[in-house]
């Protein structure tokens, strides 16, 4: 007979085998992400249907889960030379290559399955090459130069255009006007991480910070002047009937007290105010894309 602490052991393991492989899909990060692809599949969807709704998101986590792990395989051996990563499961030894390779290809043929079968071909294509572009070119042109965040701003700006193609099938100025805007904010949203982790990026060889690397005014600069194109971008999907005018007003006043950041970073040049910055930018997309799903309903 097997003893009910015995029992209770091999639950917890299960448990903890589980934990692992929601921590390798990077679980929370793969749900924001999904969040924004199913903005765009809603503001797309003449009616939204909730089954299909749920097989998005699930796809959504699925997709982007795989391309997280690819990147966790490939930099497995520079995320134990910085602090932050040293204890994700790869690096730690809780998980093997071979394992976390079985977890990436079980997720991403069914997210594509999904994409393709329940939606249409269009998504499933930009779906893959989604993961393509971040795993396999972002991921090793993060020790090559700031060209890096360039490349990942694609499939990082993917998701919303992704579900507007998987409600309507179709391409055009809409979800296009999607993908500028998170296009757009991956700059001081990604180089503001890349200056508060700059000393942690380096130990591994990451060089990602724009102009000549170095936290001062010229990178400010870069940053300031991708987040001024948010300001008009965010009025577009008013102008184009696929939201209201208050959603307009949202993403402008979040668009200017946003770029106050990116000033305020340019006249201190200090971690604090980066840190500011970036938790700025985790403010202003979600309650802009919150605004636009609102003010469609």
């Amino acid at each position: 007979m097997i003893s009910a602490e015995g029992s209770l052991g091999g639950v917890g393991k299960i448990r903890e085998r589980i934990g692992v492989l929601f921590e390798l899909l990077k679980f929370r990060l793969a749900s924001l992400i999904a969040f924004s692809g199913a903005m765009g599949y809603c503001l797309g969807a003449k009616e939204v249907e909730t089954g299909k709704l749920v097989l998005f998101i699930i796809a959504s986590i699925g997709i982007t889960g795989a391309a997280n792990i690819i990147n966790q395989i490939l930099e497995k051996d520079f995320d134990k030379l910085m602090k932050r990563t040293t204890n994700r499961p790869l690096p730690s030894g809780r998980i093997t290559v071979d394992q976390a390779i079985i977890w990436a290809v079980f997720l991403g043929i069914t997210s594509l399955a999904i994409f393709v079968l329940i939606f249409n071909l269009s998504t499933g294509l930009i779906s893959l090459l989604s993961l393509v572009l971040y795993g396999f070119v972002y991921t090793p042109l993060k020790r090559v130069g700031p060209i890096a965040v360039f490349v990942g701003a694609f499939p990082g700006a993917f998701p919303p255009m992704i579900g507007w193609v998987a409600a309507t099938n179709h391409f055009g100025l809409e979800p296009g006007i999607l993908f500028a805007i998170q296009f757009f904010w991956q700059f001081p949203h990604f180089w503001a991480i890349a200056w508060v982790l700059d000393e942690d990026y380096k130990r591994a060889g990451f060089k990602l910070l724009p102009a000549n690397g170095l936290k001062d005014v010229n990178t400010t600069l870069q940053i300031m002047i991708y987040t001024v194109f948010l300001l008009p971008i965010g009025w577009l999907p008013y102008e184009l009937g696929m939201t209201g005018i208050n959603s307009a007003f949202v993403a402008t006043v979040f668009g200017v007290l946003f770029l106050a950041q990116t000033f305020h970073l340019m006249r201190t040049c200090t971690d604090k105010t980066a840190k500011q910055l970036m938790f700025g930018s985790f403010i202003y997309l979600p309650i802009v894309q919150i605004a636009f799903l609102l003010d469609k309903l």
